[in-house]
């Protein structure tokens, strides 16, 4: 699917922004994967030509990269945090939690649903919060089993819980949009209820 030319422009306004074009290369793909709900061959090929690069540099900041999603998921990027603090304060567990939550099939693709995508991270970055769960981008700290029943519920039920800092930001396209620097409220985010997960 090629992108729109909404996109065309978006990219130049992003690209406008910084002294050096190749300095907007991750918020166009946050564009990219905004359209198109992943960063599909067309879109590292419209960033590359956005750019004036070959599209074998974008492809490795996409392969680099694990917010990147380069294949289609979920509506929401269930990740779990794999690393030694996180493991350590049961994460492992976490994970076969949310399999049997969601099905095998989340965890290489997409729940039967359509709704979440499962992803074992090597790190979030937050080891003193450990466990760590994030839900687009959104961090949960010292999530429990329950807490992560919680989270998996809330995402069902279209009323997910608030994450430890911030507002849920909605769902990964319009998360993306967002970290396109596309500003302001997420458009059609839910209000998040509860407290930490």
């Amino acid at each position: 699917m090629a992108l729109s030319e909404a996109f065309r422009a978006r990219a130049g306004e992003i690209k406008a922004r910084y002294p050096m074009a190749r300095s907007a290369m991750m918020p166009l793909l946050y564009l990219a994967q905004a359209e198109e709900g992943a960063i599909t061959r067309d879109g590292i090929r419209a960033v590359a030509e956005a750019l004036g690069l070959h599209t074998a540099e974008v492809d490795a900041v996409v392969s680099f990269y694990t917010m990147y999603r380069p294949a289609p998921c979920g509506r929401y990027v269930l990740a779990i945090c794999t690393n030694l603090s996180c493991a350590l304060a049961g994460a492992r567990e976490l994970i076969d939690q949310a399999v049997d939550m969601l099905g095998e099939r989340a965890r290489h693709d997409v729940s039967e649903d359509g709704l979440v995508s499962l992803h074992e991270e090597e790190c979030l970055a937050a080891c003193d919060a450990a466990p760590v769960v994030q839900v687009n981008f959104a961090n949960y700290d010292r999530v429990t089993p329950e807490g992560l029943r919680e989270i998996v519920d809330g995402l069902r039920s279209g009323n997910p819980p608030r994450p430890s800092r911030g507002p849920f930001p909605g769902d990964l396209q319009a998360t993306s949009r967002v970290l396109a620097g596309l500003g302001g409220p997420v458009e059609g985010a839910q209000p998040a209820e509860g407290g930490d997960g």
